[in-house]
């Protein structure tokens, strides 16, 4: 077996090992970006050169690169919306240290009829960050 592999417990066949996921992020202002991830979302900054920032924080998060966007799309309707999604505990009191902060709340706290409460926010390039935290809904 190749070292980094393991194996499906289904099938008994080589899969791929995932040991980190990083979010890259093709934004026109990666300072704003920055202070807005490690403000209002508990990132720290990793590693900043020329053109990237990389950010990071010491929880199951996936770090995320802030990366320049060059050019107009290669896709003609326009780039697929991305969110990036963070489940946590505790969504009510985050959405109300936001609020305090400032950060912009594009899509206050709500309840979807599975369970998963949902709260959205903007950066200040549009990307658009999710929180949820599932509670399973009244009788399940």
């Amino acid at each position: 077996m190749a070292s980094g592999a393991g194996t499906d417990a289904v099938g008994g066949e080589d899969v791929m090992n995932v040991i980190a996921t990083t979010v890259s992020l093709n934004v026109a202002d990666i300072p704003a970006a920055a202070q807005f991830f490690t403000t209002h979302l508990g990132f720290r900054e990793l590693v900043a050169a020329e053109g990237v920032v990389c950010l990071g924080r010491d929880d199951a998060a996936a770090d995320i690169v802030l990366l320049p966007r060059e050019g107009e799309s290669p896709h003609p309707q326009g780039p697929a919306e991305v969110i990036v999604s963070f489940a946590v505990h505790g969504i009510a009191a985050e959405q109300e240290r936001l609020r305090r902060e400032g950060a912009t709340i594009t899509e206050p706290l709500r309840q979807e009829p599975w369970g998963e409460w949902v709260l959205r926010l903007t950066d200040p390039n549009g990307v658009v960050v999710q929180l949820v935290e599932w509670q399973p809904p009244a009788g399940a």
